[in-house]
C-alpha cells in the first residue's frame, strides 16, 4: 500500500507540473489560457492527490503492514476470504433475464417494466434464500 500511495503522490506532482507547463504553453501560443486542457489536467492531479491521501489514511488506520509491503512475505499471505459462490446456481441467469425484461420495458413500452420488476423481486428472493431450502438447507 505504501508503494501505491507514493505512486499517486508522484502522479500528483507530475500533473501539477504538467498543468503549469500546459497553461504557460497555451498563453504563449494562443495569447490566453485554454481552459479545457488546463482544468482537466489540474483536476486529474487533484484526483491523484485525493486517492493518495485516502490510501495513506487507510494504511495508517489498518495498524499493520500488508503482505505486499513485506520483503519476506509469500504469495499465499495475501490471499483473503472472498466469499461463498454457487457455481451450480441458476438464479443469476434468471436475474439477468429479469433485468433485461425491465430494460426492454424502458425501450419498448413502459407497461413491461412492472412485469420485469416482479420478476426481479422473485429472482432476488430465490437467489438470497437458495441455501435455506432443498438439499442445501441449513
Amino acid at each position: 500500500m505504501r508503494a501505491n500511495t507514493n505512486l499517486f503522490w508522484i502522479l500528483f506532482v507530475f500533473f501539477v507540473l504538467a498543468d503549469a507547463a500546459y497553461t504557460i504553453w497555451s498563453m504563449i501560443y494562443y495569447g490566453s489560457i485554454e481552459w479545457v486542457g488546463t482544468l482537466s489536467i489540474g483536476l486529474t492531479g487533484i484526483m491523484s492527490a485525493f486517492i493518495a491521501f485516502y490510501l495513506g489514511r487507510v494504511m495508517s488506520a489498518q495498524g499493520g503492514v500488508l503482505p505486499e509491503d513485506r520483503q519476506d512475505a509469500n504469495i499465499e499471505d495475501g490471499d483473503a476470504e472472498l466469499g461463498h459462490f454457487s457455481p451450480w446456481s441458476w438464479w443469476p441467469i434468471f436475474l439477468a433475464a429479469a433485468i433485461a425484461v425491465c430494460f426492454l420495458g424502458v425501450a419498448a413500452g413502459l407497461w413491461i417494466v412492472p412485469i420485469g420488476l416482479v420478476l426481479v423481486a422473485v429472482t432476488l428472493v430465490g437467489w438470497v434464500y437458495e441455501y435455506y431450502r432443498g438439499n442445501f438447507g441449513h
